[in-house]
Parts: C-alpha cells; structure tokens; sequence
C-alpha cells in the first residue's frame, strides 16, 4: 500500500488553514512557526527533517503548523508567499521572523 506524504507527516507539525490560522497561529502563545510549503516542493522535503528536529525540541504541537499553499492560496496571497518553502515566525501575532527561498536556515527558528 502506497502512502502519501501527507500520511508520513510527524504529528508535532499541525497543518493550519484558512479556518484555523487565526485561532492557532495569530492567537497562539509564545514563538509560533508556520512552513509554507507544498508536498511537491523538493526543497520543503529537504528541509523536514531540521523542521522535525526543531518540533522534537520545543516538544509541543502548538508551536510549528505548516500550511499547504496549494490548498489555502488565500493565506500565502496574505503573506505575500512567493515560493516554498517560506517560513515565518510569529510571536503573539506579529510577525518577528522570516525566511524563504529553497533553503531557508531552520537551524536558526528560535533566534528570530
């Protein structure tokens, strides 16, 4: 049986939509990472193992989402995603973080 790479996804990183961003991210407590990314991206492939490291750290489901831009355009048109993988950081709502392109440096997360 064939999984997708949906199906393989550590269950740390919470997917966001549209619907839930707002509750999740924007209102969430402390430093809050979203990975805006598309599961044909083979950059986000690359970087899911830092991103899987990072979410083993901060031990918490509420602290990294990812959002797949195919499915929830409006929020990557918001945040003006021009390419995946795109990461902010959010910190009581506001942005405090960036960082886009094919390799964006997850090694630095927590120093935004």
């Amino acid at each position: 049986m064939r999984t997708s790479c949906q199906d393989t996804i550590d269950r740390r990183i919470r997917t966001v939509t549209a619907s839930t961003f707002d509750r999740l991210v924007l209102k969430g407590e402390g430093p809050i990472v979203v990975e805006f990314m598309s599961y044909g991206c083979a950059h986000c492939g690359v970087i899911e193992p830092d991103l899987q490291q990072v979410a083993e750290i901060v031990e918490s489901t509420e602290k990294i989402f990812r959002v797949n831009i195919a499915l929830d355009r409006e929020l990557a048109d918001l945040y003006e995603v021009q390419g995946t993988p795109t990461l902010i950081m959010f910190l009581n709502g506001a942005i405090v973080g960036r960082d886009e392109g094919p390799s964006p440096d997850v090694s630095n997360l927590w120093l935004w």
